[in-house]
């Protein structure tokens, strides 16, 4: 077992020596160093906390002290000590958890990150949820967001110790986890009942605003024009900027509300103040700058009818640069966690999106205010998502994106270093798929160069070379570094409907 540093750690031999959260990722080969990270992230973050990782063959924490890990039995005693339970997806530590008395919150290895030999955690964690035996989560978000309300509302993460208490009750309720296990068939897709039958569901769509009231006003009007037989709610979100009160109605069925950023300034804060004031079980995007083409909408709301599984749908689109349009669509139906690894698909623009509300405030969480100034957001929202359950996409045209210089990210180079870098950081993941590590590497270089910082540039330019020769965004990154001016860099490729 590690102790994570905390402030006013009481003394071993006090009574009231006793952790708020233990943590149990396993003495097996198979090591999870991403869960060690996220804990280690979440004690930093709480250092009136006492937090204890027993972390077998994974990486200690960094701010560890201690023995590498206690036996079974100190383990079991330390479990139910504590106010709240972290453990991998293991039957056998589930049932240790849940006979010290804890509903155990469960992050399960993930073959993709090559954290095990096949997927049979991340099944198996499903089966756990279903069962109520486990409140499983996926990212670090929801594993914090869970580790808090646990600490703040234990009653709901407790279990009656004595259902799971003798070695043969354990032994038989192990035997029956591991039963679950074996069936290697997925779980049937939990029915999401869309409104009465016949009827189209309640959309809200969250158009965050800056001080462009032509460009609003237009994007207004095509949302109204959709060619949607349900109730479409407008929620204009206006980012320090005052609100024009104007443009409220509520009369019909394309009602618009304004309302004001009560979070993060930014990007991501606005979104979330709409996502939040949304009261549909469907949520859209629009920055203030689109337009949605008449049927963009209903063909989506289509997918999500007939396929319950799906939480999210998003479409083509038609980028306008300069009084040059160039379609961007992406020929596939389904968007993978790993594809999006690889690639960006800049063809999955937030304009696009829509998304079943409960995926992110009851699922993954809602947009990310921790990335520096909101760069990239989107992306990292899709990342989430697609962790969850693969994305669709409409190979078709259904929004004109507007490339213009008053863009919210235009020539904020620094900004987008450092939101790249908070990335990489973030999703270690891309260090295991190449192409996507270079692909950042290559933004962060041509950033660092553009900002003028010619060191820290080549220093980029080598990682991304290190890591694919081939990435054609480190060249580009060396020509900024020779004097070539990056907005004319970003002219050609903005006429062909492409960015760095």
């Amino acid at each position: 077992m590690t102790e994570q540093t905390t402030s006013r750690r009481p003394h071993r031999g006090d009574d009231s020596d006793h952790p708020d959260v233990v943590v149990s990722v396993g003495t097996d080969h198979h090591a999870f160093d991403r869960l060690v990270r996220w804990v280690d992230d979440y004690a930093r973050r709480h250092p009136d906390l006492r937090v204890l990782v027993q972390h077998g063959h994974s990486a200690a924490p960094s701010r560890a002290t201690g023995s590498p890990f206690l036996p079974g039995n100190e383990l079991s005693e330390a479990m139910g000590r504590a106010r709240a339970v972290v453990c991998h997806g293991g039957p056998g530590t589930v049932v240790q958890a849940r006979t010290s008395g804890h509903l155990p919150i469960v992050v399960a290895r993930d073959p993709e990150l090559d954290e095990h030999v096949d997927d049979h955690q991340l099944l198996f964690a499903d089966r756990l949820e279903e069962a109520g035996r486990a409140r499983v989560c996926s990212t670090a978000q929801q594993l914090h967001a869970l580790i808090d309300k646990a600490l703040s509302t234990p009653e709901d993460f407790r279990v009656d110790p004595t259902t799971d208490s003798g070695p043969g009750d354990a032994a038989e309720r192990a035997g029956a986890l591991i039963d679950l296990l074996s069936d290697q068939e997925a779980p049937e897709p939990r029915a999401r009942p869309m409104g009465n039958e016949g009827e189209w569901p309640r959309v809200t769509v969250v158009v965050p605003t800056r001080d462009r009231p032509e460009l609003l006003r237009r994007t207004l009007r095509a949302v109204a024009e959709q060619d949607y037989p349900g109730r479409i709610t407008a929620v204009v979100v206006f980012d320090n900027s005052r609100p024009d009160d104007s443009l409220a109605r509520s009369e019909g069925e394309r009602p618009v509300r304004v309302v004001t950023n009560s979070l993060t300034p930014g990007l991501a804060g606005a979104r979330n103040t709409g996502i939040l004031a949304a009261d549909t079980e469907l949520v859209a995007f629009c920055d203030d700058d689109d337009t949605w083409m008449p049927g963009k909408l209903r063909a989506q709301v289509e997918v999500l009818r007939a396929e319950p599984e799906t939480e999210m749908v998003c479409c083509g689109i038609r980028v306008v640069y300069d009084k040059v349009e160039s379609e961007r669509v992406l020929e596939r139906t389904h968007v993978t966690y790993r594809d999006l690894l690889a690639s960006r698909l800049t063809e999955l623009h937030p304009s696009s999106f829509l998304i079943r509300r409960s995926a992110m405030v009851d699922g993954c969480g809602t947009v990310s205010e921790e990335i520096p100034g909101s760069y990239a957001e989107d992306y990292e929202l899709l990342l989430r998502l697609a962790k969850r359950a693969p994305i669709r996409n409409l190979p078709e045209a259904g929004v004109r994106v507007l490339w213009h210089r008053k863009s919210f990210f235009s020539e904020r180079w620094q900004t987008i270093s450092t939101a790249l870098r908070w990335l990489l950081e973030k999703y270690p993941e891309f260090r295991v798929v190449p192409r996507g590590h270079a692909r950042i590497a290559g933004q962060i270089a041509f950033a660092e160069a553009s900002a003028g910082r010619r060191g820290p540039a080549l220093r980029w330019i080598g990682t991304t070379l290190r890591t694919r020769p081939l990435e054609g965004r480190a060249y580009v990154a060396f020509l900024v570094v020779c004097g070539v001016p990056p907005g004319w860099i970003l002219r050609l490729l903005h006429l062909r409907g492409k960015g760095v």
